[in-house]
């Protein structure tokens, strides 16, 4: 169930509402349950993986074409454009530290490479699946695509009553999780540019999404950590790229 003991303030939810939200934040007894078709994500960050652009990239690469693409943010327009070109799936992306901002050089092509942007917002895609993303890094200069743990506290929690209406729509908060920077203390790292972010740890516990999917952080020993279960949600570091896929319950 839902605490909603811990919702922010901010949202001036009285008594009623907050029964409300209490009443239909569990899935009840003789409730019926039915399955998603399985989707498959090709989820991608940080980097132009050869295994996946090229001649020989992409189709030679991924055994079953997926139903959409998910990129977390470090990537070139050209790379994200090929991907979308050739798999011809829709795109879910958000914006990583280094993507360029208009009006800068290159900026445009992020306009024109098919992906739907989700920095800071929710979206129920055409199959039925509830995503969420935000942009960037915690704050490390002036550079653009960068929030202090505060700023990003109060964008995860502008979120919050369309994540509760979908608890009422469809039964469940959210799906997926969408972010370049990963949770604090969760496959993050010492310096401030590659800490994570508290919100984030907030609120997949509070409205436990099936995955949370980040890039930011590379890696360069197979031995370091890349997916970790907090409650019912496996967070993933998808760097360079990862293959899922998802059969998610829906309330009947």
């Amino acid at each position: 169930m839902l605490d909603v003991s811990r919702l922010p303030p901010q949202l001036g939810l009285n008594v009623a509402d907050i029964a409300f939200i209490a009443e239909f934040s569990y899935h009840k007894p003789g409730q019926q349950m039915t399955a998603f078709p399985s989707l498959k994500i090709l989820a991608v960050c940080d980097e132009v993986d050869s295994r996946l652009y090229g001649t020989n990239g992409c189709a030679a690469r991924i055994s079953q074409k997926p139903d959409l693409l998910v990129s977390c943010g470090d990537l070139p327009p050209y790379y994200l454009d090929y991907l979308v070109s050739k798999l011809d799936v829709p795109l879910y992306a958000v914006h990583g530290n280094h993507d360029a901002v208009p009006p800068l050089e290159g900026s445009e092509g992020y306009n024109r490479c098919g992906a739907h942007w989700l920095g800071g917002r929710g979206i129920r895609t055409d199959s039925g699946l509830l995503l969420a993303g935000f942009d960037g890094s915690l704050r490390y200069n002036s550079g653009a695509y960068q929030s202090s743990q505060k700023e990003m506290q109060a964008a995860v929690h502008s979120l919050v009553p369309w994540l509760l209406m979908n608890k009422l729509r469809f039964g469940r908060f959210l799906d997926v999780l969408i972010t370049h920077a990963p949770p604090k203390g969760i496959h993050d790292e010492p310096d401030r540019c590659h800490t994570g972010f508290d919100a984030y740890n907030w609120l997949i516990r509070a409205f436990r999404p099936r995955y949370h999917l980040h890039g930011h952080i590379h890696l360069y020993d197979r031995r370091a950590e890349t997916v970790t279960r907090v409650g019912e949600t496996e967070v993933i570091n998808v760097y360079p790229f990862r293959e899922l896929e998802l059969s998610l319950p829906e309330v009947a």
